[in-house]
């Protein structure tokens, strides 16, 4: 296995070569026709053609693969102490589960989804639902003020807005 200086060596002599093979490590659903397409330079596409659920090859593929009890998760947050595990097994049964509850509310592939919420599992399996499903997710910043939030949802112009009851910042609730 090379090094990650050998590896950032040859992505950058042969980038197409480098990106290859690191494809290869992927279950596509439906292969890409060639790994880098410049025929509209700048306007470069990686992999045009290729189709893949990333929510698939994050999990599933790896509790089919011998994985499914192995820590996907580590979750140890500094402010709250809050400490939380998962194994591959119990996020896939999280995010199918969360996967449904979108589709329930009307979501369906190519939806977008604005995420607004504190970094805690629940963001992550909100992400990959999204991702199982096919829908787009946007996360926006929990940091920002009424204003900048309005201004982000309204471009995304999502099907759902996604948010926490609330955030907490050293040691006070926002």
């Amino acid at each position: 296995m090379p090094t990650s200086r050998e590896a950032s060596l040859e992505a950058s002599r042969s980038p197409e070569e480098f990106w290859r093979r690191a494809a290869a490590a992927i279950v596509w659903d439906r292969p890409f026709e060639r790994v880098l397409d410049e025929t509209r330079a700048p306007l470069y596409r990686w992999f045009p053609g290729g189709l893949l659920n990333t929510c698939y090859n994050a999990i599933d593929f790896h509790v089919e693969n011998g994985r499914a009890e192995q820590l996907a998760v580590i979750y140890d947050s500094p402010v709250t102490g809050v400490k939380r595990t998962l194994t591959y097994r119990q996020l896939l049964g999280e995010v199918s589960r969360f996967a449904g509850v979108l589709a329930a509310l009307g979501v369906e592939k190519s939806d977008r989804v604005v995420i607004y919420m504190p970094m805690m599992p629940e963001t992550l399996i909100a992400m990959l639902a999204c991702a199982r499903i096919g829908a787009v997710h946007s996360v926006v910043f929990g940091g920002f003020a009424a204003h900048e939030l309005a201004i982000r949802i309204e471009d995304a112009s999502p099907k759902l807005v996604l948010s926490a009851s609330c955030g907490i910042e050293g040691n006070r609730i926002v």
